[in-house]
């Protein structure tokens, strides 16, 4: 029997433990506005120290969308190797002073694999079985799904279009995509995050791959979430 690709990559791979990755959403009950500025203040401080107890087994940035959309306000963003860490953070964050007027609006969960479409002679940048995030200011957030004709299309067809896809993506470095696998185990098959300096560099990367030929077999690549890298102090300091 013929192997695919994607079970000779898997092979090797095996023995290494899984990075998982997860994107979660905050939004803000108006209620807390309405608190005492002492309640927030020992809300803020203990909701800062469940996050400094909790990110010792992960790696954890936090950004802002105040005033960028309706349904969120800010997001941390969280890779790691056990799901315990992800749990006991979330539970200790939900029982402070405001974790308590906090709704989890979105939350994304995926896993990092090396994609099926990049070889040896790839960029590392490109080819890598682990997401290392950069530092970019801005994060670019969405879920994606490729229509199931896509994957009826020899295999061969699907690299010559990545291919393509690729190289577009390397004509707007440095923006940087952080592709994660979530098929089977989240609602969507991909979460997608690029870093870029700016909102105008992601969309000129975007309006170009729009007109690739791969992006016909796009099924779904929305809600997307512009999110600004911040300190979590700063954050909540603007939640008020």
């Amino acid at each position: 029997m013929t192997e695919t690709r994607t079970q000779q990559q898997a092979a090797p791979e095996e023995s290494l433990p899984a990075q998982y990755v997860n994107y979660v959403f905050f939004k803000l009950d108006p209620l807390w506005r309405r608190m005492s500025d002492e309640e927030r203040e020992r809300g803020k401080r203990e909701f800062l120290e469940a996050v400094e107890e909790h990110s010792q087994e992960m790696l954890l940035r936090s950004f802002s969308l105040m005033g960028l959309r309706s349904d969120a306000d800010f997001m941390l963003w969280r890779i790691g190797y056990d799901l315990d860490a992800f749990e006991k953070m979330t539970s200790a964050l939900m029982k402070t002073g405001l974790g308590r007027y906090l709704d989890v609006s979105y939350s994304y969960f995926a896993l990092a694999r090396r994609s099926i479409y990049v070889g040896e002679h790839t960029p590392g940048f490109e080819n890598r079985r682990y997401i290392v995030p950069g530092e970019g200011e801005y994060l670019f957030v969405y879920p994606f799904v490729k229509t199931r004709a896509w994957y009826r299309l020899p295999l061969e067809e699907r690299q010559r279009m990545m291919d393509e896809h690729m190289k577009i993506g390397r004509k707007h470095y440095p923006v940087k995509n952080n592709t994660a696998y979530c098929f089977g185990i989240d609602d969507y098959e991909f979460i997608l995050s690029f870093e870029a300096e700016s909102p105008e560099k992601f969309q000129n990367l975007m309006m170009e791959l729009r007109e690739s030929e791969a992006s016909a077999y796009t099924e779904l690549d929305t809600p997307i979430f512009t999110c600004r890298r911040k300190g979590l102090t700063e954050i909540l300091e603007s939640l008020a």
